[in-house]
């Protein structure tokens, strides 16, 4: 039984489609990774599953129940870390437990916060602000404040793509890792397919918008713990992204609409300056009355 269903979801913002009979299903320990280029709709989707938006169409379901709203059972990360600067690593962390485990008592809840802290290796700078930590040290809060929720399904809004390129593939490997030790489901959005591959047990590309759908679903059959170096060298990856990156290509090239617009022209006729002119010789008046012109463009 899935644990994520989407059916036929549809969202638009005034005139504007940008997601169009999106449909998905995720079984509970799978991860996914949704891959596309840049302003296609991934977060969205993203923020549809979080239920930070509503549907136009379509259901979202997580659990066998409609997502009507934001829960603690969907642990999100953003690209952009949303820590309080004025609360320390510790504090944090402990803000999102107090809200969903209020009812513990202190010691089991700063044990828990704890443990959390130790996952993503920053228990020397537990008590530090976001403000003392690097960009990936932030990233590593922002994980451990979502877990810390034990949620059903970990949400990654391209949590990486601000990150230098050394920084990213160490927590590439950080999240591999977590993944592997929590067996959590989840659906990770990038606009890197190398990552969503390495990362993902299925990659899903996103069709460029406007009214962008899910493509097909192609696994990754790669051995887990996959080694950075040697799979770069395997042959079912290469054949991966080739096949992602030629369909996320195509579906930009074909991504074409007639538009048809009306161009109103002036109610004048130009002089034919050819003919010569003596003096007072009579003007020919304009033979033009309130033309309009439709004529067709593809963008």
């Amino acid at each position: 039984m899935s644990l994520l269903e989407l059916n036929n979801v549809s969202k638009s913002f005034g005139s504007s489609c940008v997601l169009k009979d999106v449909n998905l299903s995720i079984a509970k320990g799978e991860f996914v990774a949704i891959v596309g280029f840049s302003g296609a709709g991934k977060t969205t989707l993203i923020s549809l599953i979080a239920g930070l938006l509503k549907a136009d169409t379509g259901t979202v379901m997580l659990g066998g129940q409609p997502v009507t709203g934001p829960g603690p059972d969907r642990g999100i990360v953003f690209q952009n870390y949303s820590l309080l600067p004025w609360l320390t690593v510790f504090e944090n962390i402990s803000l999102a437990v107090d809200q969903v485990f209020g009812d513990w008592d202190v010691e089991k809840r700063r044990e828990h916060i704890e443990r959390y802290i130790k996952m993503v290796n920053l228990t020397p700078a537990r008590g530090k602000l976001p403000s003392e930590l690097s960009g990936g040290m932030r990233q590593r809060v922002s994980v451990a404040r979502a877990l810390a929720m034990e949620p059903q399904i970990l949400l990654l809004d391209e949590p990486l793509s601000a990150l230098d390129a050394l920084t990213r593939a160490t927590l590439q490997d950080e999240i591999s890792r977590i993944r592997e030790e929590t067996q959590k489901t989840v659906v990770l959005i990038t606009n890197d397919p190398d990552e969503g591959i390495y990362l993902a047990d299925r990659i899903i590309p996103l069709t460029a918008g406007p009214g962008a759908t899910l493509g097909p679903s192609f696994t990754v059959d790669i051995p887990r713990p996959r080694d950075r170096k040697a799979i770069n060298h395997d042959a079912h990856f290469k054949q991966l992204r080739r096949d992602v990156t030629e369909f996320l290509l195509n579906s930009k090239h074909d991504q074409k609409t007639t538009v048809t617009r009306k161009l109103v022209l002036p109610d004048i006729e130009p002089e034919d300056l050819t003919v010569l002119r003596s003096l007072g010789a009579r003007r020919t008046t304009p033979k033009r009355s309130h033309e309009i012109q439709e004529e067709k463009i593809e963008v």
